[in-house]
């Protein structure tokens, strides 16, 4: 049996495997280790795996990924996130739609603490879904928003499948964390936009608001925000600078955190406990589905598929941007049934040669990846973010709603997509200015 046969029967005994709901670090760490031991025997399968394992765990740079994960528990925990939403509510409430815009907006800021577009969707669902609700929104506005903007948190800095993306791909994660900026404000700009746009003209989604508001009840709420964006540009600004590396960086936002919710007396041991269970939970889910795909690597290697997988580069006539297209076609169907994390550190092994072979700038190409991703996650019939938000809702809104508010979503992310392509100095424009 030829190793490339070997390779494809990997693949796809890896698929069958989390098609039965095998968890997906053991179905491609079990894959892994019995084709390495077919290939080369038991002795180098162990060498291989203590190796490998030792190398990743050692990683300098994974240790950011706990660092912000951290923060971001921190942030949630004494309310630090959600308290940009009030403002914004109170700011944007007047616009057509501008419970929803706020919503939009504040999934963002939301994002730049957790780093998760799932953790994202889940909070913002219990935010402004009801409030969205009690003021007469359609329901398939006021959950499309919310499952939709969750997945910035995917893109926005600190995003962890940016982070394990240039492990991977062997790319400066300071670089990725600065190039996702650009994009991700671009996306909330295109939903707000899109957003105003319906609501202005068919009111009967969002009727208008009679609240009346203040200046200086508006004032008065920005007085609770300044910690988050304080918090977000103690991190970009320490990368941006120079001045620390990403690692360094969630550090320094963990201080930060930990410092301005003592400062604002919202710390206690109960909220830090639970943050770092939390933390350590998360950390220990990601290193196991990140090892069983460093081993993946090594195995897909071993039988010379990235060399095969190159050459279907010929397959698109050299037409870099159809490459584009099958590969955005295939993350998305794929993001229907896999969450972002198992998807990403997935299909890295199969297609990075193909792209570096090709010679994309591998740093817009793992921004085009998240956005992928970050569609597959808003796509019927099994677009994880909308079951989150159907969790957190109940019964109150039904999935086909929600999928159905989401339609306009998924043009405005296509949108953004071509966007990228056409225009890469917005993906790389502030990695290329940070030197």
């Amino acid at each position: 049996m030829s190793p490339e046969v070997v390779g494809m029967i990997g693949v796809g005994a890896m698929l069958l495997l989390m098609m039965l709901r095998v968890p997906i670090g053991i179905a491609l760490g079990s894959v892994s280790l019995a084709g390495i031991a077919y290939m080369l025997g038991s002795r180098p399968m162990l060498g291989a795996a203590r190796e490998m394992t030792f190398a990743f765990v050692t990683n300098w740079e994974l240790s950011a990924i706990p660092l912000f994960i951290l923060m971001g528990a921190i942030s949630f925990h004494t309310g630090l996130a959600s308290s940009i939403y009030h403002a914004a509510r109170l700011w944007l409430s007047r616009l057509p739609g501008g419970l929803a815009v706020a919503t939009n907006f504040a999934s963002a800021g939301f994002a730049a603490a957790s780093g998760s577009s799932l953790a994202t969707a889940a909070a913002m669902s219990k935010l402004a879904i009801p409030e969205m609700l009690r003021a007469g929104y359609h329901p398939g506005l006021a959950s499309g928003v919310v499952a939709a903007a969750g997945t910035l948190g995917s893109l926005i800095p600190p995003s962890i499948l940016l982070i394990l993306y240039g492990m991977f791909a062997e790319q400066p994660v300071g670089k990725l964390l600065l190039a996702g900026i650009l994009p991700g404000i671009l996306t909330a700009v295109i939903y707000a936009v899109m957003i105003i746009a319906r609501c202005k003209l068919n009111p009967a989604l969002a009727p208008p608001s009679d609240e009346t508001i203040s200046m200086k009840e508006k004032v008065s709420a920005l007085g609770s925000v300044w910690p988050l964006p304080l918090l977000i540009v103690s991190v970009i600004g320490a990368i941006y600078s120079g001045l620390a590396t990403a690692t360094e960086a969630a550090a320094i936002g963990c201080i930060a955190a930990m410092g301005i919710a003592g400062a604002m007396r919202r710390l206690s041991f109960r909220i830090l406990y639970d943050s770092v269970i939390e933390t350590l939970r998360s950390t220990a889910m990601i290193f196991f589905i990140a090892l069983g795909a460093t081993l993946f690597t090594r195995f897909l290697a071993i039988t010379g598929m990235p060399e095969m997988i190159s050459s279907l580069a010929d397959f698109a006539g050299g037409n870099p941007w159809l490459l584009i297209l099958i590969v955005g076609l295939i993350y998305i169907v794929l993001g229907m049934f896999l969450d972002p994390l198992g998807l990403l550190l997935l299909t890295l092994p199969i297609f990075l040669p193909l792209f570096e072979a090709t010679g994309f700038s591998l740093i817009w190409f793992g921004i085009i990846v998240i956005k992928f991703i970050e569609i597959g996650l808003i796509t019927p019939p099994l677009g994880l973010n909308a079951f989150v938000v159907k969790g957190s809702v109940g019964n109150t809104i039904e999935l086909g709603t929600i999928f159905r508010g989401l339609t306009w979503f998924f043009v405005a992310e296509l949108l953004v997509v071509a966007l990228l392509c056409m225009f890469p100095i917005i993906v790389l424009f502030l990695p290329n200015l940070g030197g």
